[in-house]
This record gives structure tokens, C-alpha cells and sequence, in this order.
């Protein structure tokens, strides 16, 4: 249960959700505890959720007689960076594996706790064993001191920080990438279910993303998310200067490393400049978030038509970088209601996903017959390299201004 301040107080279903799968324990390949609950969750609803070969979980959901030709795919990851014992020792020593991206500067002295048969067991680093990953030096294992009770083999460990709090918009927890976004899934399939909308969609929650989209990539070289699908990738990413907290979810355009699909972003906007004529408190950010890699890049490379949304992040990984230590994670709850409201229309396909951009494609046939004439009419700048005459005119067909409208499209 979250707290909102320091009293208890009710929420909103979709808030509740997400304050249960917060609380939850996961890290890369550890992350059993939540797909646990998705599967129940699922169950719970006359859903299915099938496992992969890597143990990703797909849901396809189909109400209502229309066939989607090109449904999306809406994805998001369950773990976040985080400790799996390997060892107990004498005299409350206990060795973990870590997994994920955090400084070493960040991990002696912290201290961690444990799930352990529904309960927390807590103990603080003492050393740290650091390798070279990838060109950078990454925490392999670490030593825990004062560790009160047996840790088995294999159970996840995060840092020692509290269940969910709310605090005004806000929502504070050990781990918000990216159970937050898997959270909006689980939210939209309710919504979807509850109110029986017509609708065709699949998602995706897969594994070890924080060690590099091994969960995604194994579902892309398997083909579980089927060729027809669109896919949109769900993340919580790193608040930037540029795309703010509060400001709305965010269309990605790309990230550090690639550009996604223009026609996958370009559809994302449509269905969220209509969802917001029809919603005045649907807000949403159109930005590129290049302050990392995210799941769209596998996909696109490995042969999809695929884009991300996110939402914007405080304390991404549990750093604190201004403050120099580590904290609660935290997102914006009106972020996260308008990316399950953006959801619910992308499963409710208003719009058919054609992979091509048709209102760029018709702004730009606009601007075509707008201007043939004149162009055809002035070619001779082209073909010979000398300037008209100042104050001569063409005439003929499209030698009329152009509209206000074309000229706006023109100039944007």
C-alpha cells in the first residue's frame, strides 16, 4: 500500500496497481516476483499470458468482430537494476551479483535488502569487485556486512529504500524504470477489458533489458511479437532540460542511438493529437530523448517498425547525480494517466497503421499542386542560371498565392 504524505489514503484503481507492482523485488533475470503478478493479474481477467522461450510474457487481446491489420505492440521491461545473492557466509556475510548500470562510486557503505519469503532482510556493502564492461568499469559483485538472517541463493536484493509514497503529483519508489511502464500496460488491458471496447493489440513485458535488451532481443529473434505489429516501446527515461516532468508523456523520436520508424512516430502523433481534441486533459511531449538506448533501437534493428513513448524520470537508476548519493526513483502521476489513456487508443486502432506517414504525404501533394505551375513557369532559372526578371509574373494554372495554410506547412 502507498502512502500519500504520511497518511494512508485511497486510490485511484490504476494508482493502486501501480503501487502494487512497484513493491515489488526485481532485478536482470531475477525477475519472477512480477511476472507473477502479471500472470495473475492476466488470469484474473480471462487473459492469457504466454511465456517465450526466454521467458518474456505476450498478451494478445481481441474484442469485438474488426481484425486489426497492423496492431501494435506495446512493450515495456520488468527488471531494474539490482543485487541476486550467490553466497551466504558465517557472521551475516553475504556475497550478490549486480546487475545493471550504477557508478562504483555509488555502492560502499550503501545499504540493501533482500526478499526473502515475503519479507526484507537488510545489509550494508563493504567492498565491491568492479570489471570492464563495454569500455566502462561495472560493479560485477559486492560483500555485505550485518546481514541478519540466511539470504538464499538466487534471492533480489535493491536498495534499502521504502515502498511507494505519494507526495502532491509524484509517486516515490525503489523502482520506477520501468515497472511503471509495465504498470500502464497492465492498466490499459483493464480499461480495455472493464469497458469491453473494441480493439486489437498485443504486449509485451519482457526480461533483463538493464543489461542490454537481452529479454528484447530474444523475443525479436524468435518473432513473439508477430511481423504485422507496430511496436511502441515503453520506457521511463532520464527527465531532461528539454522534456520535463509534468509536461505530458513523451513520444520519442529516437535515442542515443538510432531514429525510430518515421512512420510508427508520425502514427503515435496522430492518435495522440486526436486523443487530445478529445481530451482537454490529455497532454503529451513529441522530443528526442538521446540521454540513452531503450528497447525501440533493438527492435528497429532487428527488422521492426517500431517507436518508443516514455514518461520522464527523477533519480534515474537510483542516482541522485546533483546531490552525489542515491534515492527513491519518482514519476509524475498525470504523466502516467495520459500514457494509459495514449495506450487505450493505440489498442483501439481508430486509425489504421498503413507504414506510411499520410498527413506528411498529403502536405506535401498540397504543396506540390500548390506550386507546379510556378515552378514549371520559372524553370528556365534552373536550366540556364539566370534570374528573372524583378516584377515579372508567370501566369497560367498555380500562379496564385498560395494558401495561408500551404504556406504554413511550408515554413513549419
Amino acid at each position: 500500500m502507498a502512502r500519500r504524505g504520511n497518511a494512508m489514503s485511497r486510490l485511484s484503481r490504476n494508482h493502486q496497481l501501480l503501487c502494487d507492482l512497484l513493491s515489488l523485488p526485481t532485478a536482470p533475470f531475477a525477475e519472477s516476483a512480477v511476472v507473477a503478478y502479471v500472470r495473475a493479474f492476466c488470469e484474473a481477467r480471462g487473459l492469457e499470458a504466454t511465456p517465450d522461450a526466454a521467458g518474456n510474457l505476450l498478451v494478445h487481446l481481441r474484442q469485438g468482430r474488426r481484425r486489426v491489420a497492423r496492431p501494435v505492440c506495446i512493450t515495456a521491461h520488468l527488471d531494474h537494476p539490482g543485487f541476486v545473492a550467490s553466497a551466504m557466509g558465517r557472521g551475516g556475510r553475504l556475497t550478490a551479483y549486480w546487475r545493471g548500470g550504477v557508478p562504483p562510486e555509488y555502492f560502499v557503505g550503501r545499504a540493501v535488502r533482500f526478499a526473502v519469503d515475503g519479507r526484507w532482510v537488510r545489509g550494508r556493502i563493504r567492498s565491491i569487485r568492479t570489471v570492464i564492461r563495454n569500455g566502462q568499469r561495472r560493479v560485477d559483485t559486492a560483500l555485505l556486512l550485518g546481514v541478519a538472517r540466511p539470504v538464499p541463493v538466487g534471492a533480489v536484493g535493491m536498495w534499502d529504500f521504502g515502498d511507494p509514497v505519494i507526495r502532491g503529483t509524484r509517486i516515490y519508489a525503489r523502482a520506477c524504470d520501468d515497472l511503471a511502464g509495465a504498470a500502464a500496460m497492465l492498466c490499459c488491458l483493464d480499461t480495455l477489458v472493464t469497458l469491453e471496447h473494441p480493439c486489437e493489440a498485443y504486449f509485451l513485458f519482457t526480461r533483463a533489458e538493464e543489461v542490454g535488451f537481452i529479454g528484447a532481443i530474444a523475443a525479436a529473434r524468435a518473432r513473439t511479437i508477430p511481423r504485422r505489429c507496430v511496436v511502441v516501446a515503453m520506457e521511463t527515461s532520464s527527465e531532461r532540460p528539454h522534456a520535463r516532468m509534468g509536461d505530458g508523456p513523451i513520444l520519442r523520436v529516437g535515442d542515443r542511438a538510432s531514429a525510430f520508424t518515421p512512420a510508427a512516430t508520425a502514427y503515435c502523433h496522430r492518435i495522440a493529437r486526436g486523443l487530445q481534441r478529445a481530451d482537454r486533459g490529455f497532454v503529451f511531449q513529441r522530443k528526442l530523448m538521446d540521454g540513452g538506448t531503450c528497447e525501440s533501437s533493438a527492435y528497429c534493428t532487428l527488422g521492426y517498425e517500431a517507436t518508443g513513448l516514455c514518461i520522464a524520470l527523477g533519480n534515474y537508476h537510483n542516482v541522485n547525480a546533483r546531490r552525489r548519493t542515491l534515492g527513491p526513483e519518482y514519476v509524475d502521476l498525470r504523466d502516467f494517466d495520459n500514457v494509459v489513456k495514449w495506450f487505450v487508443e493505440l489498442a483501439r486502432a481508430p486509425h489504421p497503421y498503413t507504414g506510411r506517414d499520410e498527413a506528411l504525404e498529403e502536405q506535401l501533394a498540397e504543396l506540390e499542386r500548390t506550386y507546379a505551375a510556378l515552378l514549371a513557369a520559372t524553370s528556365e532559372v534552373g536550366r540556364s542560371g539566370v534570374a528573372m526578371t524583378r516584377g515579372r509574373r508567370p501566369t497560367g494554372r498555380g500562379s496564385a498565392a498560395p494558401s495561408r495554410s500551404a504556406r504554413r506547412r511550408a515554413h513549419a
